[in-house]
């Protein structure tokens, strides 16, 4: 059976994190059956990083706050988290099933397909945001 997106729950969801009025700083997009549906949001990264369980796959839209001493940026990430126990067969699914994320979720800084617990910590994602974002100042106060 075909993968679904219940598009207008999950541009909701997608909107919370972009919009700087909310506390909500990530969203999860889950699967409900055959059909891809907002899971939890929250405000703790630390939080997002628990609901990445090795029996499952989700997809994370998260915002970091990234910068230097003279520029503060909020860049966002998206994040494709396949667990270690999950099925070859759904792992391949997961992939074609990211372009139904992609069709709601389409302003971020980078994109990240994950399956190690080491790769979802919040220095290394910030680090690769910062490598995509453009100017750093950092050099002029070393």
């Amino acid at each position: 059976m075909a993968t679904k997106i219940d598009k207008e729950a999950c541009r909701e969801a997608y909107n919370l994190v972009r919009d700087d009025a909310t506390e909500v700083n990530w969203v999860t997009f889950k699967y409900n059956g055959s059909t891809i549906v907002p899971g939890d949001q929250g405000v703790d990264y630390e939080t997002f990083k628990r609901k990445c369980t090795d029996d499952v796959r989700l997809f994370g839209f998260v915002r970091f706050t990234t910068g230097d001493a003279m520029s503060k940026r909020v860049k966002f990430a998206l994040i494709t988290w396949i667990g270690e126990d999950v099925s070859g067969l759904q792992r391949a699914k997961t992939g074609t099933d990211k372009t139904l994320v992609k069709e709601v979720v389409q302003n971020f800084a980078k994109e990240f397909v994950i399956s190690d617990h080491i790769e979802l910590d919040e220095d290394y994602i910030k680090n690769e945001l910062k490598k995509a974002g453009g100017a750093n100042y950092d050099a002029q106060t070393e």
